[in-house]
C-alpha cells in the first residue's frame, strides 16, 4: 500500500464525531487535513486538538463553511488550495437528522435534511471536482444503510441517505474516466453525537469513529485498478432486542 504522506483532505463536518475520526486516522497517515464546521470556533477547537498530536507531521485546519450553501463550499475548497496547493481527497460527511412521522414533520426539518444531506454533497464535489481531477484524487460520501432499509418517523432520513446512496454511485460513474475514485460508506449504529446523543459506555457494541477512520485510511490506500464503490458496515454483534 502506497504512503499517504504529504496528501491533503477535506473533510465537511468534520469537528466531531465520524468526520473527526476520519480527520484523526488521516492525519496519523501524514494527510494534511482540513475540516469544517459552520462554526468557526468549533472547526478550530478541534483543528487544535488534531494538532496537539507531537508525534503527527501533518497539519489540521478549521474552516468555517456551510455545505447547503455552494459558494461556502467554493470558498472552502479554494481555501484548501491556497493553503496546501492541492486537494487529494474530500469526505463529504455533514450530515443532520430529523425523525418525525409524516404528520409531524415540518416543512423546516424536511428541507434542512435534504439540504445538508443531499444538496450539501452535489454541492461538495461541484466545488471540488475540478481540483480532484487535477490530483486524481479520492471522493467519499457518508451515507447510511438508512440508504437502503427504510423505517417510520425515517420518511426525510430516509429520503436524503437513499438519494445520496443513488447520487454518489452515479457520479462515480462519472468521474472513473478521470481516474478519480468515488466510494459512499453507509454505516448502521455509530457512537457519535448524532441526532442529541451523547457517547458513553453504553455504546461500546455500536461502530466506533475510529473503525471509520480506518476503514477510510484502507480505502484511500487501495490500487487504483480497484473501487469499492459502496461499502455497508455495521456492528458484529448488536444487542438483542
Amino acid at each position: 500500500m502506497s504512503s499517504l504522506k504529504g496528501k491533503v483532505a477535506l473533510i465537511t463536518g468534520g469537528s466531531k464525531g465520524i468526520g473527526f475520526g476520519i480527520a484523526k486516522a488521516l492525519l496519523l497517515e501524514g494527510v494534511n487535513v482540513a475540516i469544517t464546521s459552520r462554526k468557526l470556533s468549533a472547526a478550530r477547537e478541534a483543528a487544535n486538538v488534531l494538532n496537539s498530536n507531537s508525534d503527527v507531521e501533518a497539519m489540521a485546519l478549521g474552516i468555517e463553511a456551510d455545505v447547503r450553501q455552494l459558494e461556502s463550499q467554493q470558498k472552502a475548497v479554494q481555501t484548501v488550495l491556497e493553503q496546501f496547493n492541492q486537494l487529494d481527497f474530500v469526505i463529504a460527511n455533514a450530515g443532520v437528522g430529523h425523525f418525525a412521522s409524516i404528520e409531524e414533520l415540518t416543512p423546516d426539518q424536511w428541507h434542512e435534511t435534504i439540504d445538508t444531506n443531499l444538496t450539501g454533497v452535489y454541492y461538495t464535489i461541484k466545488a471540488s471536482v475540478e481540483a480532484l481531477k487535477q490530483s486524481k484524487g479520492y471522493f467519499i460520501s457518508i451515507s447510511s444503510l438508512a440508504g437502503t432499509n427504510f423505517f417510520a418517523r425515517g420518511s426525510a432520513y430516509n429520503a436524503s441517505k437513499f438519494g445520496l446512496t443513488g447520487f454518489t454511485q452515479a457520479v462515480m460513474l462519472d468521474l472513473r474516466q478521470h481516474d478519480v475514485k468515488v466510494s459512499t460508506i453507509m454505516p448502521g449504529s455509530v457512537a457519535t453525537y448524532f441526532n442529541n446523543h451523547v457517547p458513553n459506555d453504553s455504546d461500546a457494541w455500536k461502530i466506533q469513529i475510529e473503525d471509520l477512520g480506518e476503514l477510510v485510511v484502507d480505502l484511500v490506500k487501495m490500487n487504483p485498478r480497484t473501487l469499492p464503490s459502496k461499502i455497508e458496515v455495521r456492528p458484529s454483534k448488536p444487542p438483542v432486542k
